[in-house]
């Protein structure tokens, strides 16, 4: 969904002060790209070449005001599979004392600055075990936001559940799709606050049947651990869920043409 990326590049532009791109002349040029690059696409399965579309600023100036001139650059890079040796639930920590962004702020935007305020969090997840970071909320530190790099959601009781954006959080373009796959299938599906409180007791009343997390990497990511306040939740037995396992089958066959493409999401080159 190349043409979304781009909407959401310009969103995010505007955001940072900004000018904004053509989103239809940068398609073209990044078929373009592409097709000139060809041979850097990987065949192994799992792999896939990663394009980064991305803008700085490069006026010589220090004055704290928005720039005169900026420079916009794809770079492409082939990658390997994200889940070596096949998907598996990862360990996250809920992050009380950090906070990534604040509505009002630019945690809607695709910016390096919301990533490079997650790295203090990141690491003390990582000395203690954990793949990555879950968010609260920046004022009351109750309300459930996104993981480090990926959108966040539930399975409880039947009905999946995925934090309403706010301001703060990312409107992940992998969210989006997962959201109009559960509306065609019929599966119950909520964007509203979710409390860290809520969850737990959900998980306490053995309500909680999945967790995964969205984006452009991974695609789907199972959630099979969360510790908060001293407390582990282990979901769904550390197991990918049925729904989960669904939900990447499909997207990554869209995604590598093994399944039609009702959505028209894929771009051909």
């Amino acid at each position: 969904r190349p043409d979304k990326n781009l909407e959401r590049l310009n969103q995010s532009s505007d955001r940072l002060s900004i000018p904004p791109i053509d989103e239809e002349e940068v398609m073209g040029y990044l078929k373009e790209l592409v097709s000139i690059e060809k041979d850097w696409v990987p065949s192994f399965e799992g792999t896939s070449l990663y394009i980064r579309p991305f803008i700085i600023a490069t006026e010589p100036s220090l004055a704290v005001a928005p720039s005169k001139m900026y420079t916009f650059m794809i770079i492409l890079s082939p990658v390997g599979p994200y889940f070596s040796g096949g998907i598996h639930p990862v360990t996250i920590n809920v992050e009380e004392k950090f906070t990534r962004a604040v509505k009002g702020g630019t945690g809607m935007a695709k910016t390096a600055g919301n990533y490079s305020s997650g790295y203090q969090a990141q690491a003390k997840a990582s000395q203690t075990g954990n793949n990555d970071v879950l968010w609260l909320d920046g004022i009351e530190k109750r309300y459930i936001e996104e993981v480090g790099s990926m959108n966040i959601f539930f399975k409880i009781d039947g009905e999946v559940v995925t934090p309403e954006l706010s301001g703060s959080i990312l409107r992940g373009i992998t969210r989006t799709s997962i959201l109009e796959v559960l509306n065609e299938w019929d599966v119950p599906v909520t964007e509203r606050k979710i409390s860290v409180e809520e969850l737990y007791q959900a998980y306490e009343d053995g309500k909680l049947e999945e967790a995964f997390g969205t984006g452009t990497a991974a695609v789907i990511s199972p959630v099979g651990k969360l510790n908060w306040n001293g407390k582990q939740m282990v979901i769904n037995d550390n197991e990918i869920g049925p729904l989960s396992q669904k939900l990447y089958d499909t997207i990554t066959g869209i995604q590598r043409g093994r399944k039609e493409d009702t959505y028209n999401w894929t771009v051909e080159v």
